[in-house]
């Protein structure tokens, strides 16, 4: 218990100190600040994950609803995930702190997004993961609206607005489902909706609310669209933050609360959720091929790869649910490793234009360049790096389709008649291989977009004028850990799913 309350507390009382005291604390003084809460956070962090640790005390008694936080085999490497993306933004931040306001400020809200990102993985209360996840959506907006880029604040506001209108509106079809499982089960426990259990038609209800609303948060297309402006606005550490914590926390739910408590639900709602998925993993690979801005297109590679998350969960296998994991660990850690390393060039040249003839990164920064090639590789799904395992299961488990669903997966519930009898009760093994077909040709635009840059951003077409000024110890530092990330992760991927889980893979 004490862990875990540690790991929120010092995030939350250092951030909220650094936003109120503003101008009135010095950069040395809030770096300072910050560095030990996100340390300290992410310390107990790793222990209270390692012990097991769990709280549970009432708190709000007249509605019935705990302050209930606990981990497990889901939550915890998105947790370490958040809590050591945190340190490394903090960290950056001292060498390349965003203007636009007071450093503690900065600082301040980047802790709260750690806050509520942490509070979010450990909610094992359906009310308290609600208000976990709002907790991260003001703190973003100001990231993005106060912080962003100075070149055109017009567009710094409306990316901004932009970022906050969507996820609100994700925010009330998620509240609208979280409250259909509970006024349908009596209960807002987690473990008690699936005690209780839920009749067939509130689940898919539920199930239909949830995924429409955490889409929004992931995101899915159609309504991706808040991403590629928030990216290209925000600071260096606030596209870090999106791409490698609040992404995770709308694929996190996605698991969590439509596949864990509406199973029969979600059986009906899957197969539209693969389709998207696919969809999504060839439109983000086409515009990555013809984006001229640098930060937009890793943008579109993100949505890219959420695709291969949601194709994962929509063949609604115990494969798909484990490739889903894979695939949003490794992408958090990769997508930040490119984000750290585009703010780099950004810094330098002014802007990310593609269309720019600039000398060879590899010639000029040699140690961004190296960064930035590993990105990329592992981008384009290299095997041996994080993103490999993840997107080669989910095509595993979409080409085996229905033919593979594991005994551990509820089976489809008895949801005939009635209002919701045009549901499909499962997705034909025939759909579900054409998108695999489809995500294995997503796999196959990544690596074209991702050679694609490689070839004008690393091997350039300029001879260097100089070379000076390569990464600084703040660069150097949060990269060399990302990279070893990407590297361990590939090598080692029973670090997220046990060994068990990968060799499902075979017959």
């Amino acid at each position: 218990m004490g862990l875990i309350l540690i790991a929120l507390l010092l995030p939350a009382l250092a951030g909220s100190g650094l936003v109120v005291a503003g101008r009135r604390v010095g950069a040395g003084v809030a770096f300072g600040v910050a560095l030990v809460a996100a340390l300290g956070s992410l310390g107990a962090t790793c222990a209270a994950v390692a012990t097991s640790a769990s709280v549970d005390r009432p708190w709000i008694e007249a509605l019935g609803v705990h302050l209930a936080l606990g981990s497990d085999s889901i939550s915890a490497p998105l947790l370490v995930l958040a809590a050591g993306i945190t340190v490394l933004v903090v960290v950056h931040g001292r060498r390349h702190l965003p203007t636009g306001g007071p450093p503690a400020l900065y600082y301040g809200l980047v802790l709260l997004v750690e806050l509520g990102a942490l509070a979010t993985f450990w909610a094992r209360d359906l009310i308290v993961f609600f208000v976990a996840f709002e907790i991260v959506l003001i703190p973003m907006w100001l990231l993005i609206g106060r912080f962003g880029d100075d070149h055109s604040p017009a567009a710094r506001s409306d990316a901004a607005g932009r970022f906050l209108l969507y996820t609100a509106l994700g925010s009330s079809a998620m509240l609208a489902g979280i409250l259909t499982l509970t006024f349908a089960a009596g209960t807002s426990s987690m473990a008690g909706v699936i005690a209780v259990g839920v009749s067939p038609p509130a689940q898919l209800s539920a199930a239909i609310l949830l995924v429409l609303g955490l889409g929004v948060k992931v995101p899915l297309l159609p309504v991706h669209t808040w991403l590629p402006p928030a990216h290209t606005i925000a600071p260096t550490g606030g596209s870090v933050l999106l791409a490698a914590v609040l992404l995770k926390m709308g694929t996190y739910g996605l698991i969590r609360l439509p596949v864990a408590l509406s199973p029969d639900g979600f059986t009906r709602v899957a197969p539209a959720l693969a389709v998207v998925g696919a969809a999504g993993t060839i439109w983000g690979g086409l515009v990555c091929l013809v984006e001229r801005d640098l930060k937009r297109l890793i943008a579109y590679s993100s949505i890219a790869h959420m695709g291969f998350v949601a194709l994962a969960l929509g063949t609604n296998t115990a494969l798909g649910v484990q490739a889903a994991l894979l695939t949003n660990v490794a992408h958090g850690v990769v997508a930040a490793l490119l984000f750290f390393v585009v703010g780099g060039l950004k810094q330098r040249w002014g802007s990310t234009d593609l269309a720019v003839v600039r000398p060879a990164v590899r010639e000029v920064w040699p140690g961004l360049g190296f960064a930035l090639i590993v990105g990329l590789a592992a981008s384009l799904g290299l095997p041996g790096l994080a993103t490999f395992w993840g997107e080669f299961l989910t095509i595993v488990a979409s080409w085996r389709g229905a033919t593979g669903l594991p005994a551990n997966v509820v089976a489809p519930g008895d949801l005939a008649g009635g209002w919701f009898a045009w549901v499909p009760a499962t997705a034909p093994v025939t759909l579900l291989r054409v998108c695999a077909i489809a995500a294995a040709t997503g796999a196959a635009l990544a690596a074209a977009y991702a050679l694609r840059v490689a070839r004008i951003v690393w091997a350039g077409d300029e001879e260097p004028r100089d070379r000076a000024g390569d990464w600084t110890w703040a660069e150097r530092s949060v990269c060399l850990a990302l990279v070893a990330a990407t590297i361990v992760l590939g090598l080692w991927p029973a670090l997220v799913v046990p060994a068990l889980a990968i060799r499902a893979v075979t017959p």
